[in-house]
């Protein structure tokens, strides 16, 4: 990373400069506002510690060039103690942060690998956007939201690899979908993709579901059938809702994972199979372990790679361009007011992105006009006014956290530091919460 260090104090540039230099950094320095501006044009830059009193150009009018130039550069302002207008009015021209001096050397530190870790972040979804043509998937991965985001990192690094991937979260929240994408980024893609859910699947046909069987291996198989492994030989397999599968054919299902051998229902002959395998389940089969009803050491084998798919309401800031991906994707006309956008976004989809698809669908299908208002809305959606009351205490509570964090926020125009003072916080432990809880402006 290479980090612009703007101050006029020597004592301060050798500081940091030193500091930074022996964590690996590479640092430009300079000494004044113009010299900043001379040498973010001259360099390409990462990151900025811009200070904000300087004696020809103040930080405020260097911010603001900078970010004309580049709105994605990253800036740490440094300001006065206790400048707490300094500080929101540097929020306001496109700062990331901002610290008091003197400066905390490992906050420092820690708000600079924050920051390395949402560029990497953003780079990776920005190789999943060009390396997929959208058009091949059923539905757009939209990503607009921290929670997402890191996903789609965890996904672009995990495609290439040989190893199981098991997507866990609930229903609705799109986990068919992720896996596809792992296939199209993996080195397989060219191969096909099986997705068997396990969850549809008659628990006496299990066995020759997954693994085929012999003409007459039982009455009705009239013919020889190749199963899910097999079909999906040289490509990926998708076991769905893989914690439906009973505790016998959990037995053969590891078996087949570790050798890369199957048997048909009715056969003697092992056959070799080459398949990346993926699994999904909206069960916690971590639970399922503790209480019997799941392998524990096949759930190590398909949890080599683990990945959380995010509910909805920890996506809120996302719905609006759901919105629009699937009236697109209908080919209507419609568009949502403000209020009915607000409305929607606030409701907890228990069903998730399947929810959503499917009131779109019958409010744009009911709607008496284009225009849709909040009285076009379902009912439940309508006059919905608070998180949801099912699940245990700490999800409840996450969630009133969560709405609070929310309406403080849009109290003051998503400006952090009013909304901490608000909500009686430090602009730190606001951050954080907001981390924590998936929570990003909404575009």
């Amino acid at each position: 990373m290479i980090i612009l260090l703007v101050d006029d104090e020597p004592l301060q540039r050798s500081l940091l400069t030193g500091f930074l230099a022996k964590q690996g950094y590479t640092v430009i320095e300079a000494a004044s506002g113009e010299e900043g501006w001379r040498r973010f044009m001259q360099h390409p830059v990462d990151l900025v510690l811009l200070d904000h009193r300087m004696p020809d150009l103040n930080g405020d009018l260097v911010l603001a060039r900078m970010k004309e130039q580049n709105p994605l550069v990253r800036v740490i302002m440094i300001t006065a103690y206790g400048a707490v207008e300094t500080a929101v009015r540097a929020m306001h021209l496109g700062a990331d942060d901002f610290l008091e001096k003197p400066v905390d050397l490992e906050m420092l530190l820690a708000r600079i690998r924050a920051i390395e870790e949402q560029l990497a972040i953003a780079a990776d979804v920005a190789r999943v956007e060009e390396a997929i043509d959208i058009e091949t998937l059923p539905v757009r991965m939209i990503a607009a939201g921290p929670a997402m985001r890191q996903v789609l990192s965890l996904v672009l690094r995990a495609a290439p690899s040989p190893w199981t991937v098991l997507i866990q979260g609930e229903t609705g929240t799109g986990k068919e979908l992720l896996a596809r994408l792992i296939h199209l980024l993996s080195p397989r893609k060219e191969g096909v993709f099986v997705a068997c859910n396990c969850a549809a699947v008659p628990e006496g046909l299990f066995e020759s579901e997954l693994f085929g069987h012999e003409k007459g291996a039982f009455t009705g198989a009239v013919n020889r059938r190749r199963g899910a492994f097999e079909q999906a030989h040289q490509g990926t397999l998708l076991l769905d809702e893989v914690g439906e599968l009973p505790l016998a054919m959990q037995a053969k299902l590891l078996r087949a994972l570790q050798d890369h051998t199957i048997c048909r229902v009715g056969g003697e002959q092992p056959i070799f199979v080459d398949v990346r395998i993926l699994a999904a389940t909206n069960r916690d089969l971590k639970q399922m372990v503790a209480t019997g009803r799941f392998r524990e050491d096949l759930y190590f084998r398909l949890n080599v790679i683990g990945v959380e798919m995010p509910p909805l309401r920890r996506r809120k800031e996302e719905i609006p361009e759901l919105v629009r991906f699937f009236l697109h994707k209908f080919g209507s006309p419609a568009v949502f007011d403000d209020q009915a956008m607000q409305q929607l976004v606030k409701y907890h989809f228990p069903g998730n992105i399947r929810e959503l698809e499917h009131i779109l669908q019958r409010t744009v299908t009911l709607a008496r006009s284009s225009n849709i208002g909040l009285r076009d809305l379902p009912p439940e959606i309508r006059d919905y006014r608070g998180p949801v009351a099912e699940g245990d205490l700490v999800n409840r509570l996450a969630e009133v956290e969560r709405q609070m964090l929310i309406e403080a926020l849009e109290r003051h125009r998503w400006v952090q530091t009013k909304a901490a003072e608000d909500l009686g916080i430090s602009e730190r432990v606001l951050r954080y919460k907001m981390e924590r809880l998936g929570i990003g402006k909404m575009t």
